[in-house]
């Protein structure tokens, strides 16, 4: 089978082991042979073993890195510093692209990029992700702005306890959030993570925001 049709019947731009060899077994006598040949010819991109994209040189579109995250570690959601970056509420350009996940801390060095994964507790993991639908790539999980926030300052080990001033200071002037940009967020929300999280630091943030948008 010739690149350009395996790329047509391939439905997203991420892709299983599987997926291939189901694609190429009725023409090919060493599927993994063949899968290996090219991966070495630059025209496969191996992101772990067993799941692939296609080399820049045979790609329409920019491969979603959200996406990707999603399915080198599962289960997983693009939380903390990128989501953050994403959404536009952190200045700062994040190029290693940051999950949630329930399993263990992981670490993926890629052709594409560092995606890099940290555990939180099952009661919270749920709420306030959202499911972004893709027709290319099936779909993704990634925090909503204020569960990404949430996830920034609980696992942020290195701040301590703040209280609702030094809170201020630390989102202000350690993250350079806009505090306009603050107060549009979901209190209610916010509040129910902090809870979930049993979080001293989330619980200082709800605070904060109540006590300046008077609710």
């Amino acid at each position: 089978m010739k690149t350009l049709k395996l790329k047509k019947a391939l439905k997203t731009t991420i892709f299983t082991h599987e997926e291939i060899a189901n694609l190429l077994k009725d023409e090919v006598s060493n599927v993994n042979a063949k899968i290996s040949y090219m991966v070495k010819q630059g025209v496969l991109v191996r992101l772990k073993k067993g799941l692939y994209t296609f080399s820049e040189l045979y790609r329409d579109d920019s491969v979603d890195m959200i996406a990707v995250a999603n399915r080198l570690y599962t289960p997983s959601y693009v939380s903390f510093d990128y989501a953050l970056s994403y959404y536009g509420l952190i200045p700062e350009r994040v190029y290693e692209v940051t999950s949630a996940t329930l399993h263990a801390k992981k670490l993926f060095e890629t052709p594409l990029g560092r995606f890099s994964y940290r555990p939180i507790p099952m009661e919270v993991y749920a709420l306030g992700v959202d499911w972004i639908d893709d027709s290319v790539n099936g779909g993704k999980f990634i925090a909503t702005v204020e569960k990404a926030l949430c996830d920034k300052i609980r696992g942020d080990r290195g701040i301590g306890r703040l209280k609702q001033e030094k809170m201020r200071e630390y989102l202000m002037y350690d993250l350079r959030i806009e505090w306009e940009a603050l107060l549009k967020l979901d209190i209610v929300l916010i509040e129910e993570i902090a809870k979930r999280y049993k979080s001293y630091n989330l619980k200082s943030l709800t605070a904060l925001l109540k006590r300046n948008k008077n609710v």
